[in-house]
């Protein structure tokens, strides 16, 4: 039977690749599966068939998918309120930004809704400040940012990328930043002037592959800001609330940046919701008419944002992902040498590298699915591995085990493959 390319009705992951292959721009190149039902750490595609997801939406669903407590309050507040917009206060607005400060241990809160907004805001405030209060001539500051960055992909963010594929064909750019190599303290505070408003960081970078920096880079960061009156701005959308162990990354160095960014778990894998947190005498610079956004801080994102607070309180996924962590980058590591080079990571988060020459990050991602695992590459040869924190220790092994047959999988071919051409 002949389909019709674009119709709506879909009913195989077939369909779902056709339907996104002729409707939407090819902005991304996923994996063939098509997942229509998740709970706890497990999807199932169209066709039955189940799989651990290790990429838990790049950290957006640290919580795992269908969280009892926050699908609870959604359900709650669908029934009562969803929008108002900032013109009008609700009832959510107040607690959530107090609950969330009280945990970042600041005074304020911008609530906005996706990463890329909080960093865009977050840089706005940055530039205000210096003008305001620092004495920055008008128009004359500048933002430190680190190569390999990834906060996100508007215009602004795009300008001080180093990533070719973000970059070309988008110009002209924003001027304003510097670009200094991730973890030389050195370079960062030769970078830094009586001009510079702010030093942007990822405590680890994700998108270049986990890398995390060497130990006393994020301190040295925070010296620097402090003696050249510049303000620390820490990127936490991927490494915050949880991920890595601890609430914040900036925690593992005893760090408290002068400014939060976060994103994607914040909205308990339900709604986006995003923020900026500071103290007063940074997010206070705002007035009326200077930034806002529709559909920032609305009730439904407000009610499920503040559940994540509330799980986060108890300390429990930070543990989890403290002592599953450890499990899973030892098992990691057992596999350096069989394929693997190389394992980063901190917490329930890790960048393993594949030897170029046995396979690609791509090739190994592919292989996985057929295994019942969802991993996502980057770079080439670098896998991203990253588990809701509902995780257990039984499907962390069950994950690694694919990949170690996998990687013996790929070896096999490889040795049929080339002794094929040697007989030749």
């Amino acid at each position: 039977m002949t389909k019709t390319p674009g119709r709506s009705h879909t009913t195989s992951t077939a369909d779902i690749v056709e339907l996104v292959e002729v409707r939407t721009p090819h902005n991304y190149h996923p994996l063939p599966v098509a997942i229509a039902e998740g709970s706890g750490a497990w999807v199932t595609d169209l066709e039955g068939r189940r799989y651990l997801d290790f990429l838990a939406a790049y950290s957006a669903l640290n919580f795992g998918h269908r969280h009892p407590d926050i699908i609870a309050a959604a359900e709650r507040q669908l029934h009562r309120l969803t929008l108002t917009s900032r013109a009008f206060l609700h009832d959510q607005l107040g607690g959530f930004c107090a609950e969330l400060a009280e945990l970042a241990g600041m005074d304020m809160v911008l609530p906005m809704n996706t990463g890329a907004e909080a960093v865009e805001s977050g840089l706005k405030v940055a530039r205000k400040w210096a003008y305001d209060v620092k004495g920055t001539p008008r128009d004359q500051a500048n933002v430190v940012v680190a190569a390999e960055n990834f906060h996100g992909r508007t215009i602004t963010l795009i300008s001080f990328s180093t990533d070719p594929l973000a970059r070309q064909g988008f110009g002209p750019y924003t001027p304003g930043f510097r670009i200094v190599r991730y973890g030389d303290a050195a370079a960062l505070e030769a970078a830094v002037d009586d001009e510079t408003a702010a030093v942007l960081l990822e405590p680890i970078q994700g998108e270049a592959g986990v890398i995390v920096p060497p130990a006393g880079y994020l301190a040295a960061a925070r010296r620097i800001c402090t003696q050249r009156g510049a303000l620390f701005i820490a990127d936490e959308i991927q490494t915050g609330l949880g991920r890595t162990g601890t609430t914040f990354a900036c925690e593992h160095e005893g760090v408290r940046p002068d400014m939060y960014l976060l994103g994607k778990a914040l909205g308990g894998g339900v709604v986006p919701v995003s923020a900026v947190i500071a103290d007063r005498s940074v997010l206070g610079v705002l007035h009326p008419g200077e930034h806002g956004s529709t559909f920032g801080g609305n009730p439904l994102a407000c009610a499920v944002g503040r559940t994540v607070v509330a799980l986060l309180r108890t300390g429990g996924y930070q543990r989890r992902a403290r002592e599953l962590g450890a499990h899973f980058h030892q098992r990691l590591r057992g596999l350096v040498g069989s394929g693997l080079v190389e394992v980063r990571g901190r917490g329930l988060w890790a960048g393993v590298d594949v030897d170029p020459a046995l396979a690609s990050g791509r090739e190994v991602c592919e292989r996985l699915v057929q295994k019942g695992v969802l991993a996502k590459d980057t770079h080439a040869s670098t896998v991203r591995l990253a588990p809701p924190l509902v995780i257990t220790m039984e499907e962390i092994d069950q994950a690694v085990d694919a990949l170690g047959q996998v990687l013996v999988e790929l070896a096999l071919d490889r040795t049929v493959s080339g002794s094929r051409v040697t007989a030749g």
